[in-house]
């Protein structure tokens, strides 16, 4: 059966797959936990996703690396992030190819970049020269990948590098595999040869120089054997590669599994443009509170804003369907939660208004400094959400009207903790707002909300 991926085991990748093979020893394995460190503020960053769904091509890679390493680098953002099946040749917009894909693969049924598609790939390179492209604008490199084992490996039964004679066929199994999308079978963690294929697809990703990998189909159902492999991959790899596990829900009664496995987790499906995501957002996130910090983040998914769905999976080019008071609510939602900030529009089609939500010093400040996330309340088409900085003692608060009719929303400094005189300040703006001190309140339009500084 000679279909045409395995015409893509080119002369390249057959006589050039160096990959994985340059390292001339072993690399140090990290502690246990250590991963933590390497993400003690919510990562932050670009990802293709909501913007060229599976298309993206490496140009619009490098013009979005450009864009964030002149404008938004200064202010903390520095992940750009290949999204998912950048290894299919003839993959289209709205939706899948799931009829007739091209994949490329290598010897050891590892997927490789689309050459068409990721041009500095060629002759073995797989995304070296794309990472370090990224790494010289002093800028972060992450993909995407499945979890498991590629259907095409296990068909040829291609053999599984770090083991003698040990194949594909011989680590996989048919049960759970992902509903949407069925490139790949799960590994049987339980057989011989499954941790060594996790490991080779690490020993190549460090190899290329990836710093985050988002790995999809892991969290709904919670497959806690597959985590683990991938837990003792990236910790051999000798590379300090940042984990998000995707998509949600994740069960919260394995909040405690995977804090100690992932730097991010997500909390629900897709987010995208409309208030109805952002509400459900909101409802979700109530159970993540006490998981917010320690270097692990419950993760609200990407931002729908800016310019999305140029060849999207959902949805025709546009900008953001979200009106200005709602982006408000979902950059506040974001912000004050302390979720990592990975943005799904196009960089370079910003206007002066997203930049201004990428930009505030003073909320990115909040993001990153902040402590004891809570929710004050969530009843009524109301929320109040407030948080603390470590540094400064300032009291951070957001208030929301999640409703349709006009509604003042507030809270009282009791709940705040804070006793005797305070000051308030638009966190957006930076001007300074009337209060009195029995009531904290705002006036808001529906789907409206307001971000505060209290300073004491």
């Amino acid at each position: 059966m000679k279909k045409h991926w395995i015409g893509l085991f080119s002369a390249a990748l057959l006589l050039g797959c160096s990959c994985g093979n340059k390292q001339t020893k072993e690399p140090a394995a990290f502690a246990p936990g250590e991963f933590k460190s390497w993400t003690e503020t919510p990562p932050m960053g670009w990802n293709s996703w909501d913007c060229y769904g599976p298309t993206v091509e490496e140009h619009e890679v490098k013009a979005n690396a450009d864009y964030m390493a002149e404008h938004l680098l200064p202010f903390g953002w520095e992940y750009v992030v290949v999204d998912i099946r950048w290894f299919v040749e003839n993959d289209k917009a709205g939706g899948y190819n799931q009829t007739d894909p091209r994949y490329v693969i290598d010897e050891y049924g590892r997927y490789q970049p689309a050459v068409n598609r990721f041009p500095s790939a060629a002759e073995g390179e797989g995304f070296k020269a794309l990472a370090d492209y990224v790494h010289d604008k002093g800028l972060k490199f992450g993909i995407h990948i499945m979890r498991g084992i590629p259907k095409v490996a296990v068909e040829q039964k291609l053999p599984v590098k770090g083991t003698n004679d040990i194949t594909a066929d011989q680590i996989y199994s048919p049960d759970l595999q992902c509903e949407w999308l069925r490139d790949n079978y799960t590994i049987d963690a339980s057989l011989p040869g499954a941790q060594e294929y996790y490991n080779s697809l690490f020993e190549l990703y460090a190899d290329w120089g990836v710093d985050f990998i988002k790995i999809d189909d892991l969290s709904r159902p919670y497959h806690e054997a597959e985590i683990e492999l991938i837990r003792n991959a990236i910790d051999q790899c000798g590379r300090p590669v940042v984990l998000s596990t995707s998509p949600g829900e994740t069960p919260v009664n394995k909040a405690g599994h995977v804090t100690g496995q992932a730097n991010m987790w997500r909390m629900v499906d897709d987010v995208w443009d409309t208030w109805h995501h952002v509400t459900h957002l909101m409802d979700v996130a109530q159970n993540w509170y006490p998981y917010i910090g320690e270097g692990t983040w419950p993760d609200c998914d990407m931002i729908p804003l800016g310019r999305i769905s140029i060849r999207g999976e959902r949805g025709e080019d546009r900008m953001t369907r979200l009106s200005k008071d709602e982006q408000y609510s979902l950059m506040n939602l974001f912000t004050i939660f302390r979720s990592p900030l990975m943005f799904g529009g196009d960089l370079p089609s910003n206007d002066d208004f997203t930049q201004s939500l990428l930009t505030n010093e003073a909320v990115l400040q909040m993001h990153r400094e902040s402590e004891d996330v809570r929710q004050l309340f969530l009843e009524d088409g109301k929320a109040g959400i407030t948080s603390r900085n470590k540094n400064t003692g300032a009291v951070y608060l957001a208030l929301f009207n999640l409703g349709e009719e006009p509604a003042t929303v507030s809270a009282t400094p009791e709940s705040l903790g804070i006793e005797g005189n305070f000051s308030l300040t638009d966190l957006w703006s930076g001007d300074p707002v009337e209060s009195v001190s029995t009531l904290i309140s705002a006036d808001l339009a529906p789907h409206a909300s307001v971000l505060y500084l209290i300073n004491l």
